[in-house]
């Protein structure tokens, strides 16, 4: 059966299979590590905590359930790279690559090892490109970057049934993830092996010192390390307001096509895509047929004074902007202009002015890590991100000193109001999303 449209759930839900929801935080708790935020970020960490440190106490908050947030309510694309960093230096390109992939490889690990092998298809993932000298440009970037070892491949425009693809480099190593499906597998496996996790449990207030004071409406935990694992929800408990901005993404998919209608799309086989816009196009196809869109132009992306996020379908003023979407996913595919659109919803990205995320550690006392900023890129990332906040945590920085990310300080954004003013007027002037490299 369809899911109404105005659920505000994606397909990843219906397609992840049941969930029994684990115990809010009441009263009083202790634990070495406190995790707040239970979806990737979060729930990675845990699992390369636990594996390396047994002993360890560790306690997961989620506000709502786990995968609720920009995890569960993504485009299904777990791709290489880190998005605002350029590919110019060679040996960083390499570094780069061969990380963001090893992000990529724990998707695929972590499914086997959770028991949802169907949750990751390793099927590779298209760029799109919509004007010829862009094109051009690509297709040289392609040979250049292949030239490195970096197995990437050009399609050319007869290839593709996108309307006006002048082209695509495709990459065989990117895939597909229900990380939804892959984050309820990881809660009961984390569940087994000693980990709290408390759903439903929105954190209020987080006092620093060396022992970290974790609030939430019926109870409180005290550890010694705390890790922000909130992405874009993170500036709302008083960490990186100025450097944060959370902003909604609107998505949508269809009902679920047969394997021949697929065919006819013209993805040359891959499992995902994107395009080459500011305000960029991206989507998949999930493992039940449905083909997922999201993004395409102003409307596809929003930021909201006073982080009411994620907004349905239904909220006065939303309808149209999903619409514009809608004809978005129609221009590029004619195909599927009689198809029906079963689901609309949105999450919240963490976007940086540069685009380039931060994985560190800081506060007061040296003792409370993050990972955030992904800005729309963040599945292998996030993934990544549990490995490389374990290391911090055990005080090994050598693997991820040479990274873009390590320890990275945002670029400063404006305060409220001016900010949410000044978005409004530079994208609805220029069609483009503020940025600066």
């Amino acid at each position: 059966m369809a899911q109404p449209i105005d659920s505000n759930e994606s397909p990843w839900r219906l397609e992840a299979g049941h969930d029994e929801p684990a115990p809010r935080l009441l009263g009083p708790a202790r634990a070495d590590v406190t995790i707040v935020g239970g979806g990737l970020t979060g729930l990675s960490t845990a699992y390369h905590l636990v594996e390396r440190f047994p002993e360890r106490r560790i306690a997961v908050l989620e506000a709502r359930a786990v995968g609720n947030g920009a995890s569960g309510r993504n485009g299904g694309q777990i791709l290489n790279w880190i998005n605002g960093v350029s590919d110019r230096d060679p040996e960083l390109t390499r570094r780069v690559h061969a990380t963001t992939r090893q992000g990529i490889e724990l998707g695929a690990s972590l499914s086997l090892a959770c028991g949802v092998p169907e949750a990751f298809a390793q099927e590779g993932c298209l760029e799109i490109y919509t004007n010829s000298a862009r094109a051009e440009r690509a297709q040289e970037r392609v040979e250049r970057l292949a030239g490195l070892g970096i197995p990437l491949e050009w399609i050319p425009a007869g290839r593709l049934g996108f309307a006006g693809a002048c082209g695509a480099s495709a990459d065989p190593l990117a895939g597909r993830l229900n990380a939804l499906a892959l984050l309820r597998a990881m809660k009961r496996n984390l569940l087994g092996r000693g980990v709290a996790i408390h759903e439903h449990s929105p954190v209020e207030r987080i006092e620093e010192g060396r022992q970290v004071r974790v609030r939430t409406e019926r109870g409180e935990i005290r550890s010694s390390t705390l890790v922000l694992a909130t992405n874009g929800y993170t500036p709302a408990l008083g960490y990186f307001r100025w450097g944060l901005l959370p902003m909604q993404a609107r998505v949508l998919a269809t009902r679920p096509l047969d394997a021949e209608s697929v065919a006819q799309l013209g993805w040359g086989g891959c499992v995902g895509f994107s395009d080459d816009l500011d305000r960029i196009a991206y989507g998949c196809r999930t493992a039940a047929g449905r083909i997922v869109f999201g993004g395409g132009g102003n409307s596809g992306y929003g930021y909201r004074l006073g982080g009411r996020l994620p907004a349905a379908a239904t909220e006065p003023g939303e309808r149209h902007h999903f619409d514009a979407v809608e004809a978005r996913l129609r221009h590029y595919f004619p195909r599927l202009r009689d198809v029906p659109i079963e689901h609309r919803w949105s999450g919240v990205l963490g976007i940086t002015l540069d685009r380039v995320c931060s994985m560190g550690i800081g506060g007061e006392h040296g003792n409370v890590l993050h990972a955030l900023g992904y800005s729309g890129h963040g599945l292998a990332l996030a993934l990544l991100a549990g490995r490389v906040l374990t290391d911090l945590y055990a005080g090994d920085h050598a693997p991820w000193r040479d990274l873009p990310f390590y320890q990275r300080r945002f670029r400063p954004l404006p305060p409220e109001p001016l900010r949410w003013a000044g978005y409004q007027a530079y994208t609805r002037l220029t069609g483009r999303s503020p940025r600066r490299g």
